[in-house]
């Protein structure tokens, strides 16, 4: 880095790439109220989340509400209407807080008989003298793979293994036996906690998940979740903390930049079109590089996509991103203006962009395109019309930053197991940075990841929004539309891992395929690129 300060583009990289890392008691808020637990229904035990779990700092235990009930002689769920999801007589008063408990039991008796004489059944044919003469087609039998099943369940349950037992309740609602996912999800609400591991605090958000599968209720529990949101500057301050304690959404960000400064260290006039621009935040550093360039700065103009779920985080619509980065830019003598184009990413058109003739154009989408139906949801397949769209305007460079996993078009068991192993880095590496005891660990996880995990295990089709796929998907969908790679400079390489000296030693850095992986540990989990 010393080496390259004499470079025309040092003066840049020294403001724009990197910032330390800052305290996180100046984002700490005042303690939120309790949720109200309407139409909440709360078991016996400690599984706890989303719908139940209270706010308040006072609780070291948080419970789950979700029960499912089931019945032995049915191969479904009842259907109901999603306000009578469960028996009246199971809900909780409209005053009642998450932390009261009702006395249900979990399992129906009818069940337990059933689940008894299975494993009655199992322990005769394990235990026998002579497995070859029971005859697995005759009525009362247990076929052999399932019995190979119950074993290996019967190891894992004793051990506590929540990992496994979380894959083999997902296995069983994946084929449909519900008196086995009923029996694991009994077990799993002992051992998950939101308060506890990772594993167990990650276990209670998919069990959640898994329940509103099961109840055909996770549409109707993801939109529930959205509407329970905190206040405006509360998620605006449990998002920037988890900006502030993870490297992710820095790295993504700062190699974005790069990317645009590389290309832009010529142009007099610029143009950047965000896709998902939220509080603008990502700006305000290259505005600053901008700023010391040598030779002046250019004339930034900046159109802002956005909708109303990162307005209501702003508190306000796409005019306070345009004030706030105006102002910045008149502090630093940058020649700024702001282009506001407040819709669905899903719905913008050329005409919607503001493109000028004499501007060098960047497009930026960062964490948002796995949003974008493909054609495995809509025959409009808005994912790839936007390339296409965005390639018709010859930008000069198109950065493209997303989370490193496949919950696309993969089946359900298969997309749990990927989420499962996916978060479970996310969620480790923030309990490195951010201790258990922290007042808001909880709401953060809560407000920034839990309602991602649901979408992914609990909503099909059109309600699925949380589509993401791996780079290499990324790279042929992007060169279908025309796009070459543009692969990211040495010096975003190194300003990255000056970055991540900041954190801890397990976060991994690796250059392949044109882009740049950042991990935890052997998991890659964002992939950064350019295109042009």
């Amino acid at each position: 880095m010393q080496a390259s300060r004499h470079h025309s583009r040092s003066s840049m990289s020294n403001t724009w790439y990197y910032q330390p890392v800052r305290k996180l008691e100046a984002y700490s808020i005042q303690q939120c109220q309790p949720w109200s637990c309407n139409n909440v229904l709360v078991s016996q035990d400690r599984y706890c989340t989303l719908e139940s779990s209270t706010l308040t700092v006072n609780h070291t235990t948080y419970n789950s509400p979700s029960t499912v009930s089931f019945s032995p002689n049915e191969s479904s769920l009842s259907q109901q209407d999603e306000s009578q999801s469960y028996p009246a007589h199971l809900h909780q008063s409209p005053g009642a807080y998450c932390t009261s408990v009702i006395n249900e039991p979990c399992v129906v008796e009818e069940d337990v008989n059933e689940l008894k004489h299975k494993l009655k059944e199992l322990e005769t044919v394990m235990l026998g003298p002579d497995l070859d003469a029971f005859d697995d087609s005759a009525p009362g039998r247990i076929a052999s793979a399932e019995i190979d099943s119950w074993r290996q369940l019967m190891e894992v349950i004793p051990r506590g293994d929540l990992k496994q037992l979380l894959m083999a309740c997902a296995k069983a609602v994946s084929n449909n036996d519900l008196l086995m996912a009923q029996w694991l999800m009994s077990e799993l609400r002992q051992l998950v906690s939101v308060s506890g591991e990772p594993i167990q605090r990650l276990g209670a958000y998919m069990l959640e998940g898994l329940v509103a599968l099961l109840s055909a209720s996770g549409n109707s529990i993801y939109k529930s979740l959205k509407l329970r949101e905190p206040a405006s500057f509360e998620l605006l301050s449990y998002t920037h903390m988890l900006y502030e304690v993870c490297p992710y959404f820095k790295f993504g960000y700062m190699s974005a930049n790069g990317a645009i400064a590389e290309a832009m260290k010529d142009e007099n006039r610029v143009h950047i079109i965000d896709f998902q621009i939220g509080q603008g935040s990502q700006w305000i550093p290259l505005i600053q590089a901008f700023a010391a360039r040598p030779g002046g700065p250019p004339h930034i103009r900046i159109t802002g996509i956005d909708d109303l779920t990162s307005a209501y985080a702003r508190g306000g619509g796409l005019n306070i991103v345009g004030r706030r980065l105006a102002k910045l830019a008149q502090n630093f003598k940058v020649p700024f203006t702001f282009h506001a184009a407040p819709m669905p990413a899903c719905e913008v058109q050329v005409e919607n962009l503001g493109i000028r003739a004499g501007e060098a154009l960047a497009v930026n989408f960062a964490f948002m395109l796995h949003r974008m139906p493909d054609e495995s949801v809509s025959t409009e397949n808005h994912r790839d019309r936007l390339l296409r769209m965005v390639r018709s305007l010859n930008p000069k460079v198109v950065t493209l930053v997303e989370h490193e996993l496949n919950t696309n078009t993969a089946a359900f068991y298969p997309r749990f197991v990927e989420a499962l192993d996916y978060y479970t880095a996310m969620f480790e590496s923030i309990d490195v940075t951010l201790s258990r005891e922290h007042k808001e660990r909880i709401n953060v996880e809560q407000h920034c990841l839990a309602r991602d995990v649901v979408n992914i295990i609990a909503c099909e089709g059109t309600e699925r929004v949380e589509r993401h796929e791996p780079h290499g998907k990324w790279r042929s969908r992007f060169t279908m539309a025309g796009f070459s790679p543009n692969p990211l400079s040495s010096l975003v390489n190194a300003t990255i891992k000056t970055l991540l000296k900041n954190y801890c030693n397990r976060y991994s850095l690796e250059e392949r395929d044109g882009a740049l992986f950042l991990g935890w540990l052997d998991r890659d989990l964002v992939a950064a690129s350019a295109w042009k």
